[in-house]
């Protein structure tokens, strides 16, 4: 008995089974590999955590735990206890102690008068050996994330994930070892890593942070246990050049200024396609030009497009353009900058 459960899961013996699965879920997202990192000691952990909850979430297997681990405290402290009564400790009553150890460690069955606590050994083994060799066992679950556009999520789409996933070995099948010598397969550590590829289907109006469970797509489950599930949590980011205000999408659009001054029709992205947008003569940067009907459309509303306009002056101007700007300098009698 070399692992406290209920220390692992910061439980104690008599926490009900929700109070167990709320601490397992909060740990276990702790400690996950995809979020805590992929180090020995993180994995380490991260089994230990499942481990403990594989055994204090099962009635059977908690009451055989419990029993376990109440011999095991008596073991360790019950006859300290009896032996710390005095202040000397003479040879004698070294030698009676290894001989009470040796006559009820023999025994199959230990019974002490005193406390009537009595456990099998056979139970123990049992316990501590078959159940957990034998006894199927669910496999891991395995958490990710995916990103999607806003568009995407407005329209529905489809995702190629490929995930790595961490399975028992099937030639030792977890045992590390074959016919006495190590495990070549998995190189002794029970276990080997494959990538899978899952084809996701994320459904139109999906919002963000959402969860999308791919039942028995997790780690596979040991001794003719189920799979674990695979969690996808969905993210959802605005693409480059657009924003989101409620239903209505909002772009900024650059223009050159002979198209402000002069006017002009340019065609710009939209969820419908490209569209032609019309810059009206004398348009000024700032100005806001809404597309009704070319925004978001969600529980039958539909959203605008709002286009803000930018001018923009070219990077690389060609020495006509130069002396034409020069030319207007020269007519212009304009003071932008009057109040």
């Amino acid at each position: 008995m070399t692992k406290d459960y209920y220390k692992i899961l910061d439980i104690t013996e008599f926490s009900t089974i929700d109070e167990i699965k709320c601490a397992y879920r909060a740990l276990a997202r702790k400690y996950h590999p995809d979020i805590a990192g992929n180090s020995p000691s993180i994995i380490a952990k991260f089994k230990e955590i499942n481990e403990a909850y594989e055994v204090l979430s099962n009635k059977t297997r908690k009451a055989d735990y419990d029993a376990a681990r109440r011999f095991y405290s008596y073991a360790q402290n019950g006859a300290s206890k009896k032996t710390n009564t005095s202040n000397t400790c003479t040879d004698s009553n070294i030698n009676q102690k290894n001989n009470f150890d040796k006559k009820n460690y023999n025994k199959k069955t230990f019974h002490d008068k005193k406390t009537n606590f009595s456990f099998n050994w056979e139970e123990l083994f049992k316990f501590s050996h078959t159940n957990e060799n034998r006894t199927p066992k669910k496999g891991e679950d395995i958490y990710s994330d995916v990103e999607i556009s806003v568009f995407e999520a407005i329209n529905g789409t489809s995702k190629v994930i490929n995930m790595l996933q961490t399975t028992i070995c099937p030639k030792c099948n977890g045992r590390k070892f074959v016919n006495g010598g190590k495990c070549e397969n998995c190189n002794g550590s029970g276990e080997t890593s494959i990538y899978k590829r899952f084809n996701v289907k994320i459904p139109a109006g999906i919002k963000d942070k959402s969860k999308i469970r791919l039942a028995e797509e997790g780690e596979k489950g040991i001794n003719g246990g189920k799979n674990g599930d695979l969690y996808l949590t969905i993210h959802i980011k605005e693409p480059k050049g657009y924003k989101t205000e409620g239903l209505n999408i909002l772009k900024t659009i650059p223009v050159t200024p002979f198209e402000a001054v002069l006017g002009a029709e340019i065609k710009i992205p939209t969820i419908k396609g490209n569209v032609a947008l019309k810059i009206a003569p004398k348009t000024r940067s700032g100005q806001k030009i809404r597309l009704s009907g070319c925004g978001i459309e969600q529980n039958n509303k539909i959203g605008d497009m709002i286009v803000t306009i930018e001018i923009q002056i070219p990077k690389d101007l060609s020495t006509e353009e130069i002396s034409l700007y020069k030319k207007l300098q020269e007519i212009s009698n304009h003071n932008v900058r009057e109040i």
